[in-house]
């Protein structure tokens, strides 16, 4: 049984589903294969439900600040039953949203696991398809097999549908994952203990940034293990055993394993790079000619909004008569632990290392909000500006409303704002994003010529 489109989308995630909408919208008839749920892991398993949760968190910070803004309340208790059994019906619902509006663009659903014949060709179980063209957008999924042991242990896939949550609980990582988990169940209860191979969370991220994570994390209960990463996690009768690099070997009820994700690539008969992900040229094809790739079956920058730029791209260029990729250099992107952070454009780090000199303006400071009550909390900013014509490169934040606020401000530095740019903004006051447009003076400048990275 043959069916002929124009396109053939495999995977119904933000990528998958954002080619097929625009390609349809542009004309084309287009099926979209995908073998589980529609809507893929930030919809399902990732960004929404983390952030539901993360909601979830952040009450245990309004309840402790409430007396000091004069509210009484009975002590609180968190059910992780019922946030799950709200989370199902939210994701549904919006799973739900996700098949209407591929239905309404006339995009056919296929379900089933697709097989990639040739590059006009995929079978579904006993059904082929043929179309003049193909994008492979299935997306990454946890590494459970990083560590001997570590496959018997729950991923984030796994933490978002527990009914009840563990007393203590380990967690192997120190990126995304592991730091906004962290966060999030120490809130909601649990004793939590990060172990991870850097001398700080977050690799890749400004310092600035990491060494404010590491101190949040620590003011919220959470015990750091850095640079002890484990060799090896066992299962026992009622929990786990992990044994560390520093040799001791520790009991826990729960183990999260946060140590990475891979390119869904079983079964793709396309050439790989060395990361395992799939190969794609300047324009997103393929080994195969007429087979592109899309989102974080690529391994490039593994952000929603990436890969659903990404996809429209890739069907404007085959049916709306060109389009611009996305640039990949100045992607926003936030980490929604509490308090949150954000960041766009380079690390100071990353900046050095380019070749560049570089002003560093910074602030730290205790929010209104925190202070009104006595809290510990601070807020951290950066601002990054091109000695040589005052462009600012890159803005990070570490605070209440980081994510929001540098949303907004990324704009600017789409824009190529430049350091007098923000000078002569006026600051909206009382508010923390006033803040970065009242730096004035930098607080040193870096770059090739000062070596020890001090003016």
């Amino acid at each position: 049984m043959e069916a002929e489109f124009d396109l053939i989308t495999i995977g119904a995630g933000s990528a998958g589903v954002a080619a097929s909408r625009r390609a349809a919208a542009l004309g084309a008839r287009v099926a979209i294969v995908e073998a589980g749920r529609v809507g893929g892991t930030c919809v399902l398993r990732g960004c929404v439900p983390k952030k539901l949760l993360m909601y979830a968190a952040g009450l245990h910070d309004a309840f402790a600040e409430a007396p000091g803004y004069g509210w009484t309340l009975e002590p609180p208790r968190f059910e992780m039953a019922r946030w799950a059994q709200a989370k199902a019906a939210e994701t549904a619902r919006l799973e739900a949203v996700y098949r209407r509006m591929l239905e309404g663009a006339g995009v056919e659903i296929v379900a089933g696991r697709a097989q990639l014949e040739d590059p006009n060709t995929v079978r579904i179980g006993d059904r082929r398809l043929r179309a003049r063209h193909i994008v492979v957008a299935t997306g990454a999924s946890p590494a459970r097999d990083t560590i001997p042991g570590i496959e018997a242990c729950a991923t984030s896939d796994e933490l978002l549908d527990l009914q009840a949550l563990p007393r203590r609980a380990a967690i192997v990582g120190g990126g995304y994952i592991a730091v906004e988990f962290a966060s999030h169940l120490a809130r909601l209860g649990v004793a939590v203990e990060m172990f991870y191979r850097d001398r700080l969370p977050l690799r890749g991220f400004d310092e600035m940034l990491r060494t404010g994570a590491a101190a949040a994390l620590a003011a919220a209960g959470i015990t750091l293990h850095p640079g002890n990463a484990p060799r090896e996690v066992q299962r026992t009768g009622d929990g786990f055993l992990l044994v560390a690099a520093d040799e001791r070997a520790r009991d826990f009820e729960w183990v999260l394993n946060a140590t990475g994700r891979r390119p869904n690539t079983e079964g793709l008969p396309l050439e790989l790079d060395e990361r395992g992900a799939l190969r794609v040229d300047a324009r997103l094809q393929t080994s195969w000619p007429g087979v592109y790739a899309v989102g974080d079956v690529t391994d490039r920058r593994n952000l929603t909004p990436v890969a659903i730029a990404e996809g429209r791209a890739v069907a404007e260029m085959l049916f709306g008569g060109g389009a611009t990729l996305p640039d990949l250099e100045r992607v926003a992107s936030a980490v929604f632990m509490l308090p949150p952070l954000a960041t766009v454009g380079p690390s100071e780090a990353e900046a050095l290392a380019a070749g560049l000199t570089v002003e560093v303006y910074e602030t730290e400071f205790r929010p209104m909000r925190q202070a009104f009550v006595g809290g510990e909390e601070r807020t951290r900013m950066k601002l990054l500006v091109d000695s040589a014509d005052q462009r600012v490169l890159a803005l990070h934040m570490l605070g209440a409303d980081a994510p929001e606020i540098v949303q907004s401000l990324a704009v600017a530095l789409t824009a190529g704002a430049r350091k007098q740019d923000f000078d002569r903004t006026l600051a909206l006051h009382p508010t923390a994003a006033e803040e970065f447009v009242l730096m004035r003076a930098p607080s040193r400048v870096v770059g090739p010529e000062t070596q020890t990275g001090r003016a």
